[in-house]
């Protein structure tokens, strides 16, 4: 399994930059920020800085999406960091959450999706792609990008079971993570696809201490983050069509707040219950990490996706490398 971190670019600079060299000095091999360009800062500066700052780490955003930029503009900035981290360039992208939200709009359809990480292949590699009924090329870009895909839902997974190199599943509930995966392989070999090349990314906050009642009032938001996506769902799908585990927790939510959003004791996670958080999160003693690591494992996950934003990241981050890393051959 690897290891990666996402960081939330409302800290100082300088400081989310110590973050990623001691993340990649502790063995975590995946950077990634999140895209919310009005609540936070832009990633894209960010993630120059992270890639002039890092040797091996792969770095990218989790996620962007189809409509807050251009596809073009989005394939120009990824090529270019590309060429700056010597290749170490990998593309998160759903249809879209915060980003849109906070300013009153829809996400985008899946079909538009599939779409843009199309185009967005054909571009970064310097080939031509059609975009609008134009042809379209950039023929300094090169390489090869992978491209994760963000979703919850049964369609946009079968879409990215056909399309995708990693598939971003927000939780560490390996119940919830079976059960995904099941579209995401039936929309692999629907495509002619193996599903065993298809990378699986758990992203989830943690917490490493014995006390889990602070634990989960340092983590609580998580959930909260998961259940606009979920509230989202449940206007697309028939209940007997999502399992109850997903769904039923968002019952007494009342509304999100997005200039609260991922932030540690807000009151957008009052309605989210500690057995919620149990299973959403990672929680206890570093031997309740590595159980719950294996257990991600198990069910197919490659990469463990710490959200390093419930306070203490740097402690979080020494954890990790004493007492979890090493016991995980990939990451050490």
């Amino acid at each position: 399994m690897n290891f990666g971190i996402t960081l939330k670019p409302d800290v100082s600079i300088d400081r989310m930059l110590n973050l990623t060299r001691q993340a990649e000095t502790a063995g975590f091999t995946y950077g990634w920020l999140f895209d919310s360009h009005v609540l936070w800062k832009d990633p894209y500066p960010l993630l120059t800085l992270m890639a002039t700052g890092t040797r091996r780490m792969r770095l990218g955003t989790c996620v962007t999406n189809p409509a807050v930029r251009d596809v073009t503009v989005t394939a120009s900035l990824y090529a270019t960091i590309n060429e700056i981290s010597g290749g170490r360039m990998d593309l998160g992208i759903g249809r879209g959450d915060s980003s849109r939200r906070v300013m009153g709009k829809r996400p985008t359809t899946i079909a538009q999706l599939e779409e843009t990480i199309r185009i967005f292949r054909n571009l970064t590699a310097g080939r031509e792609s059609v975009y609008d009924g134009t042809s379209v090329r950039m023929p300094w870009a090169k390489g090869r990008t992978p491209v994760w895909v963000a979703g919850y839902g049964p369609k946009v997974l079968e879409m990215a079971g056909r399309v995708a190199d990693g598939i971003i599943l927000q939780f560490a509930d390996p119940h919830l993570i079976d059960w995904c995966l099941g579209f995401v392989r039936k929309g692999a070999k629907e495509a002619g696809r193996d599903p065993a090349t298809i990378e699986v990314m758990s992203a989830a906050a943690v917490w490493v201490s014995a006390d889990r009642v602070l634990g989960r009032d340092r983590v609580r938001w998580f959930p909260a983050l998961v259940s606009n996506h979920v509230v989202d769902l449940i206007s697309r799908y028939k209940p007997e069509e999502l399992p109850l585990e997903l769904t039923g927790y968002v019952r007494n939510r009342e509304g999100y707040d997005y200039q609260h959003h991922c932030e540690v004791e807000s009151s957008n996670a009052d309605f989210v219950s500690d057995e919620v958080i149990d299973r959403f999160a990672i929680l206890g003693t570093a031997e309740d990490h590595r159980h719950k690591l294996n257990a991600l494992a198990r069910v197919g996950v490659t990469q463990f996706n710490i959200y390093l934003m419930s306070g203490d990241e740097e402690a979080t981050l020494d954890a990790y490398a004493r007492d979890v890393l090493p016991h995980f051959s990939s990451a050490g």
